[in-house]
């Protein structure tokens, strides 16, 4: 039986006559990367407001460690790391200076240069925060959030607007976290980026969890597997078909067009995330 680290149940939360979680429960297993996924408005914030102890459901409940969060707050906030708003970085003081006064606060012992390495910012420690560029900053709270060695880590956005070397860095960090049983909940409307670090995904629209299971079942479940194929035409044009991969006669047309015609690629295609999304929720996730 898996361990929960996390379990929501019921979660809700208004603000006025708006209901910005509706609720909402899920589950997240020790050493999962759950992928909460939505755009801007959904309830992603809200939700991780909660579950660390920022603002109290106004129904259900949420346990963290097995911990209710609204009752045992402290003890909980003890135990995970969150890397949410760059704004809370002391931006007169220093990368290192940042790390150790984050340490002082948890009463725990952090070796500040390991962390700064780890995020790609080792040369970097002595500078003033207020230097950094946005990228920077954000590996820098990453690197904050690991300080008192969480059990869950709540990480918002985590790559976005870094460069791809700096993000690859940012993704082998919370994969190595992972694997050593962390926990991590994911918030973030990239598809893409949940697809390669998610064990499992939510999509929340509107307050609600809208689907919830593994990139792939979603994609076995709501994709359409289909071939891709690009054929050069008699006038030496190329020419895209698409042929539906369980129809009873697939086989035939696909032996068809390669007797029959020049073939210059074949590959199958599978729905992104971000299809898959538009077709639960009937909205992309700028809206």
């Amino acid at each position: 039986m898996t361990n929960h680290s996390i379990v929501a149940h019921d979660l809700t939360y208004t603000y006025g006559n708006l209901t910005a979680v509706d609720h909402v429960s899920f589950e997240v297993g020790e050493g999962e990367i759950l992928g909460y996924l939505g755009p801007n408005g959904a309830g992603k914030s809200t939700t991780v407001k909660m579950l660390t102890g920022q603002i109290r459901p106004k129904a259900g409940k949420a346990t963290l460690l097995g911990m209710d969060i609204a009752h045992e707050t402290n003890k909980v906030q003890q135990q995970i790391g969150v890397a949410f708003e760059t704004t809370n970085l002391y931006e007169q003081m220093s990368a290192v200076e940042n790390l150790k006064l984050f340490a002082d606060l948890f009463g725990v012992k952090a070796d500040a240069q390991l962390l700064l390495e780890k995020v790609g910012l080792g040369n970097r420690g002595k500078e003033r925060v207020g230097n950094f560029s946005k990228g920077m900053k954000q590996r820098l709270m990453v690197a904050r959030a690991l300080v008192n060695h969480p059990r869950i880590l709540f990480l918002d956005e985590p790559t976005e607007g870094l460069d791809p070397v700096s993000a690859e860095s940012i993704r082998n960090l919370i994969r190595e976290a992972r694997d050593g049983g962390t926990t991590i909940f994911l918030t973030t409307h990239d598809m893409y980026e949940a697809d390669k670090l998610s064990d499992r995904v939510a999509f929340i629209n509107q307050g609600k969890i809208m689907a919830l299971d593994t990139p792939y079942k979603l994609k076995q479940q709501y994709g359409k597997r289909q071939l891709k194929v690009e054929i050069e035409n008699g006038d030496g044009q190329i020419e895209s078909r698409e042929i539906m991969l369980d129809n009873t006669d697939t086989g035939d047309i696909v032996k068809g067009l390669l007797d029959g015609k020049k073939v210059i690629t074949v590959h199958s295609e599978e729905a992104t995330l971000e299809d898959i999304f538009i077709q639960i929720t009937g909205r992309g996730l700028a809206g």
